[in-house]
């Protein structure tokens, strides 16, 4: 860290002098404009950035036809997450037809990603999203009521042998991912931008939260999704239906912890989220139950059961996660 003292000037005015390499760095000439942001630590950050545009970062992927389909996925959702407004994917030759169709799937999958431009040799993706207009908070709301409409239907479709709705809840597993890589984005970008910080009325801490919380209901939809998978299972069966009933349960004891978390989450709220945690070995008694009661039917139907009983039970301890990055932070924000 550099010190540097402060001085007094005219009687009423108080400076300090700038590090000349910064100055160079930043290409700023005399009488150029700076921006001063205070932040809720208290300290200054200056910055020569005052338009209020995002900065443009540009990230290439070369590609051939020896290219493998899923690494390059997972380094274009890394370029999508790390903040990068501009994605380039090109090859020496002709794009091969399944990188074209690999990019369509990403666009459909990536929030804001849209092909710009497009030749025999390259595609060009430009991130056409406001982030002031997606608030983290929101996005965390819908995550939730996804989750939740996928784990209620999951076990709907297993009580009225509903195949069509089982596979419907696996399908809305992947717009929680996606909105799971929106608030990753989003929480990467304000880090890198302060100005975005103020533009959003939002912390870096309290983005640092969300994505915590997101990452743990993208976890719980996972689990929902596993459950769709297993009523698949079931639906061909004949579980006993006070087996159902017992799953059906555990399911809304889940259910309620799983909203009680949630509205700690935006309440902020010590009590409700201490008590919150505190109705999980609850919901670990029933489901303990369940996996003993599946032990009663035949493999092909005791261990989707036992599964599904697993999912249940990590949904609610999930829950308690929630709450307890609650505490964490509502304690944090005291200090």
């Amino acid at each position: 860290m550099e010190i540097r003292k402060i001085q007094l000037t005219g009687g009423s005015s108080y400076i300090v002098s700038l590090p000349k390499e910064w100055i160079k760095a930043a290409n700023i000439q005399k009488n150029d404009p700076v921006g001063l942001l205070v932040q809720p630590d208290g300290s200054l950050v200056i910055t020569p950035k005052i338009e209020g545009e995002p900065a443009q970062r540009i990230k290439e992927f070369a590609v051939d036809a020896g290219t493998d389909r899923v690494s390059l996925l997972r380094c274009l959702i890394g370029a999508y997450i790390a903040g990068y407004t501009t994605i380039r994917i090109c090859s020496r030759g002709r794009l091969p037809p399944f990188i074209r169709k690999l990019v369509r799937e990403f666009t459909q999958m990536a929030v804001g990603q849209e092909v710009v431009h497009e030749t025999e040799d390259s595609i060009t993706l430009k991130d056409l999203l406001n982030p002031v207009e997606m608030p983290l908070g929101n996005t965390i709301k819908r995550m939730s009521v996804l989750a939740r409409g996928m784990q209620e239907d999951a076990v709907a479709a297993l009580s009225r042998r509903d195949r069509s709705l089982a596979e419907d809840v696996i399908t809305r597993d992947n717009e929680v991912d996606r909105l799971h890589w929106l608030i990753a984005r989003q929480n990467h970008l304000l880090l890198k931008d302060l100005g975005l910080s103020r533009r959003m009325n939002l912390s870096a801490g309290t983005a640092a939260h969300y994505y915590l919380i997101s990452r743990i209901l993208e976890r719980i939809a996972d689990h929902a999704a596993r459950m769709g998978w297993n009523a698949l299972a079931l639906i061909d069966t004949d579980p006993a239906s006070d087996t159902v009933a017992m799953i059906d349960a555990a399911n809304a004891s889940a259910l309620f912890i799983s909203a009680k978390s949630m509205e700690s989450v935006f309440e902020g709220n010590l009590r409700k989220a201490n008590e919150t945690i505190k109705l999980v070995q609850g919901l670990d008694e029933q489901c303990k139950e369940i996996s003993a009661r599946a032990l009663q039917h035949e493999a092909v139907v005791a261990i989707p059961i036992g599964h599904m009983s697993d999912s249940i039970r990590r949904i609610g301890e999930y829950s308690a996660d929630i709450c307890e990055n609650v505490i964490n932070y509502v304690i944090g924000e005291e200090a």
